[in-house]
């Protein structure tokens, strides 16, 4: 009889240890819930290396504050470039938070640091950072950035518990219209 207590014990042992490293296992495997909104920096000067946001893009600036401030972020991430930091600023101060510089060479670092928090973010890069990152979480980026002229793009990455991912584009200040290949369309001026 105590063999038979015994082999129980150990048979009951052994099931508890399997079933409570099979659902460590589902947990470690599951993904944070992740929203991740997207943005190129503003416009810039056409002056020097790291240029500073011209008026236009302090303005995008601002207006990305008003697009964003009920979006229940939680971190900021820029590169670190005047222009981007600058794009990032005033949504930083007006929500109080620290913008953490990342390394755009290396966006796959950045992905899974943003997988591994979780929670809501607004990352700001540039024309060809912005989509590649996009792509990299998983989503779909869509068509090239013009990088000239195009600063309207706002991406909405979400990420759910069970690893599917939504891509949403939205644009946000004034609009990029593309008329021709060559030409855009002035909508603040009569024609």
């Amino acid at each position: 009889m105590k063999s038979i207590s015994f082999i129980c014990i150990v048979l009951f042992t052994i099931i508890q240890i399997s079933c409570t490293s099979q659902q460590s296992s589902n947990h470690d495997n599951k993904q944070k819930y992740l929203k991740v909104f997207l943005v190129r920096h503003a416009e810039k000067l056409n002056l020097g290396k790291d240029p500073e946001l011209s008026v236009l893009g302090k303005n995008r600036a601002l207006q990305l504050v008003n697009t964003l401030q009920n979006s229940n972020i939680e971190y900021i991430h820029s590169s670190d470039f005047t222009r981007t930091r600058e794009t990032a600023a005033p949504f930083s101060k007006k929500m109080g938070l620290t913008t953490n510089i990342y390394n755009p060479r290396d966006l796959n670092k950045l992905a899974l640091e943003l997988k591994e928090t979780g929670g809501t973010h607004l990352v700001v890069g540039h024309s060809n950072t912005t989509p590649t990152l996009v792509d990299i979480l998983g989503g779909a980026s869509g068509t090239k950035i013009n990088e000239k002229e195009e600063f309207d793009r706002l991406y909405i990455v979400t990420i759910a518990g069970d690893g599917s991912v939504n891509t949403t584009l939205i644009r946000y200040g004034l609009p990029y219209i593309k008329n021709s290949p060559n030409e855009i369309i002035d909508i603040t001026k009569d024609n």
